[in-house]
Formats: structure tokens, C-alpha cells, sequence
């Protein structure tokens, strides 16, 4: 520590050279942080699926429908604890296509009990099952429309036009938060009879089935025996763990992480040619008191630890203030709700960027360093004669 003011001396010095050296790294460590938030938001479905939970859905296609009359005979196969169905609703607020969410008709006891990481009070949970146009909300949802329990919210469906093409009217009566930081509270829940029983078609199917099953190591052997049940219906299934279905999504939009690798390689690369060029300068126009220091006594390994500190103290900078930078962003909310409810910073991307920061000081000093470590004392002294 006693040599911090030295090292700061040196930084300062050239000081325009070494702040557009600082935002070059603060560039590319915000840039790392915010592709890893919109890396977790692609990947939450994945990260938050239950380990044993099925979906089962038409083999055909996610938009064809299910019988309602497909979840007791899925109950009755062995293995299985419980099966509930999930019909997409595609509501739109206000009639504006960009106040569109999650919306879906589920049934309200099963549905609470199949998704624990959903956290709803009871007395919330009371009036859901007594208010047959009650809805749930997720946060995020609630905080995106300023709602509030006791409110009432109409909705349109492009899907599901409402008999007598009326506006869907619904009550908020609960607002469930997320047990895990990961988990999707973008969502608005609705009782699946109420739709039913006012909807202008399709009575008596459903979107899809979430299936609990009882032993997680036997989940792809009671997938088989479900397709097995249905095979050669007029609605034949396919089953598949929740994880491998959220990946499925996913994966439409192409693989993330190399995706993420791609941006981020040449950027790293580009930062390492400037900071390195940065401190090449610097030991350079310095050779001259290198020599001195080395001439007072200054050992050949604590000038190599002076320079490596003074690259480690400019990637810290800017390196540290990126991905600060990149925490306030995503701290602020997502900027499109309705494609990524899940948007925040994970604290492992975090350790990775702090890890990051000090591996780009290190790679682009660890050269210089060298160089004014093997600098001998007559040759540097000469230089200033």
C-alpha cells in the first residue's frame, strides 16, 4: 500500500490518454454485463423448471388443442401426482397491441400446488377461489400497469373472442411474488371455468398439461407411457421434461452463449490491444525513472509488481464502473417487459466480470512489466544523459 500514491502519480500522468483507455474498458465491461442480463432472461424458463415437471402438449403443434377429459386419465398413469392444464389466452390491455402479456386459463387449487416458486397469500388465494372473474397478476405485471387488488381489467383476445364479442372482465384479486429472484412474475392467471364457460368456441379444450411426477429419475420413462396412452387418438401428445421444452424456445432464437461468445471475443481482444498499447507508452516515456528507481534500490521484481499494479488499477476503473454500470441498468427494470420479465444481473456474472477485470489488467501489463523489469539501470541513466 505504500506505493499506491506512486502508482496513482503514474496513471495520472498522461491523463486524457488514460481516461479514453478507461472508457474503452468501461464500454466493453457494460457491454459483458448486459448481454449476460439478457443471456439469464432467455434462460430463466430453463433455469426455473422443475426437475419434476412434464409438459405435455399436442404432438403436432404447441397451438393445437387438448381435451380437458386428457388430465384424469394422465393422473391415472403410475408415477404420476398431478396434472394441470394451461390454456394461452393472448390478452391485450386497452385494445394496443403493445400492452400484451402472459396471460392463461388455468384452474386455481392444482395450479398454486404445482408451482410453489409462486407466492401468493392465503387470504389472496381465499378470494380467488370464491371470485369466479378473480385473476392473479404477477408482480412485475402489477408494477408494469400500476395495478392494484380491486381492480377491474378488461381484456381482448385475438384467439378467444368472449360470447356476444364483449371485452373479457376481469377482477384483480392477488398479486403473487416470485420465490427465487429467476422466477417469471410477468404473468396474469385467471380460473380457467369462467373462460370456458364464456368463450364463443372450443369448449372443453385445453392449451397443454403441466404434469407433476413423483420420481424425477423416471420422468422420460412416464413421458413415454403418457404419449403411449394417447397414441393413435385424434389428439396424440408429446411429452417432454419442462426444462427441454423452455430450451426448445430458446433455442429458436439461436444459441445464446455462442451468440454471447461472438460479441464479446473481439471485444475483450480490442480492449487488450488498447490497454496493452496504454502501458507499452507508458514504461516507454518512463525508462528514465525506471532506471533511477531501479538505481535507489528498487528491485527488479517490485518494478514488475509497480507496472502490473498501475494496468490492474486502470482496468479496475473502468472495468468495475461497467459492470456497476451494467447492475443500474438492469436494476431498472426490463425495457421490454412483454419479451424479457425476467431482467436483472446475476451475482455469478458479476464475480465472472470482477475476475474479468483483473485478468485483462494482468494480460495487458504482464509485457511492459517485463520490459521495465529486464531494463537495465546504465542503459536507462544513458537515455536521460
Amino acid at each position: 500500500m505504500k506505493f499506491l500514491y506512486l502508482v496513482w502519480s503514474s496513471v495520472r500522468r498522461r491523463r486524457l490518454r488514460t481516461l479514453l483507455t478507461v472508457l474503452s474498458i468501461f464500454v466493453g465491461f457494460m457491454l459483458f454485463g448486459l448481454l449476460c442480463t439478457i443471456r439469464e432472461a432467455f434462460a430463466a424458463g430453463v433455469n426455473m423448471a422443475g426437475a419434476d415437471r412434464l409438459v405435455v402438449r399436442h404432438k403436432v403443434s404447441l397451438i393445437m388443442d387438448l381435451p380437458a377429459s386428457y388430465g384424469p386419465r394422465i393422473e391415472r398413469i403410475p408415477g404420476v401426482a398431478a396434472a394441470v392444464h394451461w390454456t394461452w389466452f393472448n390478452g391485450v390491455y386497452q385494445n394496443e397491441p403493445k400492452n400484451f402479456f402472459g396471460s392463461f386459463a388455468v384452474t386455481p387449487e392444482p395450479f398454486l400446488a404445482m408451482f410453489p416458486e409462486y407466492l401468493l397469500p392465503e387470504d389472496q388465494k381465499e378470494a380467488w377461489l370464491r371470485t369466479r372473474t378473480g385473476a392473479i397478476v404477477g408482480r412485475v405485471l402489477a408494477d408494469r400497469f400500476k395495478w392494484k387488488i380491486g381492480d377491474r381489467v378488461p381484456l381482448t383476445s385475438p384467439i378467444w373472442p368472449r360470447k356476444g364479442d364483449g371485452a373479457w372482465e376481469f377482477e384483480i384479486v392477488g398479486v403473487f411474488e416470485g420465490a427465487q429472484k429467476g422466477t417469471d412474475t410477468s404473468g396474469f392467471f385467471f380460473r380457467y371455468d369462467y373462460f370456458d364457460e364464456g368463450r364463443s368456441y372450443g369448449e372443453g379444450l385445453v392449451g397443454w398439461y403441466m404434469v407433476r411426477v413423483k420420481d424425477p429419475d423416471r420422468a422420460a420413462e412416464i413421458a413415454r407411457a403418457i404419449d403411449a396412452e394417447f397414441a393413435n387418438s385424434p389428439y396424440e401428445t408429446k411429452a417432454e421434461p419442462e426444462g427441454a421444452f423452455a430450451q426448445g424456445f430458446v433455442q429458436q432464437i439461436g444459441n445464446i452463449g455462442t451468440i454471447l461468445i461472438a460479441i464479446l471475443s473481439p471485444v475483450f481482444f480490442t480492449i487488450l490491444l488498447v490497454a496493452g498499447n496504454t502501458m507499452a507508452q507508458a514504461v516507454r516515456e518512463r525508462t528514465e525513472e525506471l532506471g533511477v528507481l531501479k538505481g535507489l534500490g528498487f528491485t527488479n521484481e517490485l518494478v514488475l509488481c509497480l507496472v502490473l499494479a498501475e494496468s490492474c488499477l486502470v482496468a479496475g476503473i473502468g472495468g468495475l464502473a461497467g459492470l456497476g454500470g451494467a447492475w443500474l441498468v438492469a436494476a431498472g427494470g426490463s425495457p421490454v417487459p412483454s419479451m424479457l420479465p425476467v431482467f436483472y444481473l446475476p451475482q455469478r456474472y458479476l464475480i465472472i466480470g470482477v475476475a474479468l477485470v483483473f485478468v485483462v489488467g494482468l494480460a495487458a501489463g504482464i509485457l511492459p512489466a517485463i520490459q521495465a523489469m529486464r531494463l537495465q539501470v546504465a542503459v536507462a541513466l544513458r537515455r536521460q544523459a
